[in-house]
């Protein structure tokens, strides 16, 4: 499965059965944090077998059979939450690359013990990783002249990143997405409150994969 079959395929999914990760995709997914790690001063870190980032009462009513997860850190810095989102969004569809399901978690984790555990780093999120119960199911979705605009006739890349975009996980799942381009360049912004940077990044991952690097450029005025 490639990366864009992977965005197309991965769901949100709350609930996982008892299989372990086995020790090869472990690795591979450490290899994975590495890389982003590295690229975006981060300390994402792999947390397995642990059965403790949610409270009893989240893990009865809604976060069943979750043991591994992605703890989404990193040095307190200007755009932290945006380089945390799209990083995520690498590791999510990574992940679903290898036969795994996952869930973006902003709310309701355990923050304190994730907090305490985090030392000088600071914790944005989780992302639940493992096998699902099910595949999950397509969110509701916004339709895409609802979220962008092209200053004249879209090109086909523009209507294919704003597809990917709105295939992308969001906070609260409101895609709070405003997506406009111009003259070969692209600009996102995100209205979407405390989760506003992790969902632009989550927005540029999957704008990127969609479109294709090499036919636009970012507009950051």
């Amino acid at each position: 499965m490639t990366m864009k079959e992977a965005m197309h395929a991965r769901h949100t999914v709350r609930k996982y059965t008892d299989k372990p990760l086995p020790a090869d995709i472990i690795k591979l997914l450490n290899a994975r944090i590495e890389d982003n790690n590295r690229a975006h001063n981060l300390a994402i870190n792999l947390n397995t077998n642990d059965d403790s980032a949610f409270n009893a009462l989240i893990k009865l009513i809604l976060a069943k059979g979750v043991k591994n997860y992605f703890v989404l850190a990193g040095p307190d810095a200007s755009g932290l939450d945006e380089r945390l989102g799209y990083c995520s969004a690498d590791l999510m569809l990574y992940a679903q690359t290898l036969g795994l399901n996952t869930w973006w978690v902003g709310g309701t984790y355990n923050r304190k013990k994730l907090n305490a555990s985090a030392g000088e780093n600071r914790v944005i999120g989780i992302v639940a990783v493992g096998y699902g119960a099910s595949q999950g199911t397509a969110h509701k979705s916004k339709k895409a002249e609802e979220i962008a605009v092209y200053e004249g006739e879209a090109p086909d890349w523009f209507d294919k990143g704003v597809e990917a975009v709105l295939l992308a996980p969001s906070a609260l799942n409101k895609q709070a997405f405003h997506i406009q381009g111009k003259d070969g360049k692209v600009k996102i912004t995100c209205d979407n409150g405390h989760f506003s940077g992790a969902d632009l990044g989550l927005a540029k991952y999957h704008f990127e994969l969609g479109a294709g690097t090499a036919n636009f450029q970012w507009d950051e005025k």
